[in-house]
């Protein structure tokens, strides 16, 4: 009987071994690779509009707007990864009353301009604008507001 139990505990001291080499040391995975956040409001906008962040780190958008809004890179004017991007950013009303959240992890130097393709356009220099008069968003007073963009700086990582 004694080698029995024996047996566990030296089962359940490797497995408790495995464990503690295997995880990451307290708050380490989160000093190398922190979060950031950008939240989409109540209103139409990305907040901060700028973000200055180290390679390695992650963005994570959160929509705590009740309207979906996109994440959506401008290639033209980014220096850095990732490239293509186009994501739905779901708002409250479509995820079931949580926001929506997308997260992008940055690993080189650069800059990361994005915008919202509900809310902005590029113009010909590939600037993100407000939406035109036909199907954008406008005031009783025919203003047409700013786009809604933001861009990250991406800097050398820590080491």
């Amino acid at each position: 009987m004694r080698l029995q139990v024996s047996h566990r505990v030296q089962v359940l001291a490797a497995l408790a071994l495995a464990l503690l080499i295997a995880a990451p040391g307290s708050g380490q995975s989160d000093r190398r690779h922190p979060h950031r956040q950008v939240i989409v409001p109540g209103e139409d906008r990305f907040t901060p509009f700028a973000e200055t962040i180290h390679a390695g780190e992650i963005v994570q958008w959160v929509n705590t707007d009740t309207d979906d809004h996109t994440v959506v890179s401008d290639d033209a004017l980014n220096s850095t990864g990732p490239e293509r991007i186009n994501i739905l950013l779901k708002g409250t009303d479509s995820n079931g009353g949580h926001p929506g959240t997308v997260a992008l992890r940055f690993d080189h130097p650069g800059v990361f301009v994005y915008y919202c393709r509900f809310h902005a356009h590029l113009d010909d220099d590939h600037q993100p604008v407000a939406p035109g008069p036909k199907g954008g968003i406008e005031d009783p007073d025919g203003n047409h507001g700013t786009p809604m963009m933001g861009v990250i700086t991406v800097i050398s990582g820590r080491d």
